[in-house]
């Protein structure tokens, strides 16, 4: 059996700003060092799906992408505890990349691009994934024991299960 060269040349970290995502991190930035990759962050700020269609009937179009622009400015001052601005999530993945790279001085990785989108997170994970052409999905999730194969993360399981490209899921240690 001849088993094929892996040639990693980008990864996809999808982070939801979680501990578990923190802690996949570090095997993404391990990974890309290793493969000499690129590394894509992206993080997507969670929409309803289907939810358009329903409240278009009861206010405007308009007033309805107001109610949804607020709610993402409402998620960036909860995430970043009141900072308001376009770009505060990015701005926030920039700097722990930057930090991340220059507390290991054996990580030499690059961060292609920083992603903060707004959709439903497993379509944005396997889509920018496709776009970016990312060899690999790096990810974290909760799960936990014995458990742990039925409690994984919803997101990572769909992500899993629908993903044409390989999916690395990393969990906290049960010690964490």
């Amino acid at each position: 059996m001849i088993i094929p060269k892996i040639k990693i040349k980008k990864i996809l970290y999808a982070t939801d700003l979680s501990e578990n995502a923190r802690f996949a991190f570090a095997y993404a930035a391990s990974l890309a060092n290793m493969y000499n990759a690129k590394l894509v962050i992206l993080h997507t700020l969670d929409e309803i799906p289907n939810i358009d269609r329903t409240v278009i009937g009861y206010i405007s179009t308009e007033q309805w992408e107001e109610i949804k622009q607020r709610n993402i400015e409402e998620t960036r001052e909860s995430l970043l505890g009141k900072r308001r601005s376009n770009t505060a999530i990015r701005e926030v993945l920039d700097k722990f990349n930057e930090n991340a790279q220059a507390t290991n001085e054996n990580a030499s990785f690059e961060t292609d691009e920083v992603l903060v989108v707004y959709g439903i997170p497993v379509e944005q994970i396997i889509k920018q994934a496709d776009e970016k052409d990312c060899d690999l999905i790096v990810m974290g999730t909760h799960g936990h024991g014995v458990l742990a194969g039925t409690m994984m993360g919803s997101t990572a399981q769909r992500v899993m299960r629908r993903s044409k490209k390989p999916v690395m899921v990393i969990r906290l240690p049960d010690n964490e």
